[in-house]
């Protein structure tokens, strides 16, 4: 089981990487994607570390998205039967805001 949950994480973090240039793009960001998420100086594996323990739950998505006219890193947190939705600093690796998201709670399917 402890290998799956490193494949997922692993994959979930591809796939992350991959929508965060659709999410850059989405919020009429210039210029190459790859350039606006390597010049952060936190990665999207550490914002998901810092989520993960603010809400002491599992990110189950992450992706680059604008927050208050700024670019930030948002992770899905799945704790029990609630979802977070947590924003954290891609300067400084800090939550900068966080809050329950009840529209995503049926997007979760309960694990095998």
């Amino acid at each position: 089981m402890i290998m799956r949950k490193s494949t997922l994480v692993v994959a979930t973090l591809a796939l992350a990487s991959a929508a965060a240039g659709v999410s850059v793009y989405a919020a009429g960001q210039q210029g190459n994607d790859a350039r606006v998420i390597s010049g952060a100086k936190v990665s999207l594996a550490q914002a998901v570390t810092a989520a993960e323990q603010h809400i002491g739950g599992t990110a189950s998505k992450a992706e680059v998205e604008a927050h208050n006219g700024k670019l930030v890193y948002d992770v899905e947190v799945v704790k029990g039967p609630q979802v977070f939705d947590v924003k954290v600093s891609p300067d400084q690796g800090t939550v900068i805001a966080s809050a329950e998201d009840k529209a995503d709670h049926d997007d979760h399917d309960h694990q095998d």
